[in-house]
């Protein structure tokens, strides 16, 4: 064999190995969004109780990136920061953790799963 096919394929099999080291990137789109729609657009969308209260609307990647009136609910790279996430595990006062009321809570796949996205970067994919 050649150096130069040594080298190719020395270089496929380190690019394989990479591909086969990450995580798959979670998706917004795909992942993310299915979650936010099924627990909190009943009240966080225009004119629900939850968006009138805090002026977050998560029908879109770019309401949720938006935050609050108080401040932001995700924090790109930051999921012990992002306040999505403060709320949806219960490490803010029982009052405000969310869902709301007697809503179900967010399974802990779920969670996880936006846990990940943010960790990724909270992406718009």
């Amino acid at each position: 064999m050649k150096t130069a096919e040594k080298l190719l394929l020395s270089n496929l099999l380190l690019l394989a190995l990479a591909g086969c080291s990450g995580e798959a990137p979670i998706s917004f789109s795909q992942d993310v969004k299915p979650v936010l729609d099924q627990h909190c657009i009943e009240c966080h969308q225009a004119e629900g109780a939850g968006t009138l209260a805090s002026g977050l609307d998560m029908t879109t990647y770019e309401g949720l990136m938006k935050g609050t009136k108080f401040g932001p609910m995700v924090i790109a790279g930051d999921p012990e920061g992002s306040n999505i996430l403060v709320l949806m595990e219960g490490r803010a006062d029982p009052s405000i953790s969310m869902p709301h009321g007697q809503r179900d809570p967010v399974a802990k796949p779920d969670i996880q799963t936006i846990r990940k996205w943010i960790e990724q970067g909270a992406r718009n994919n």
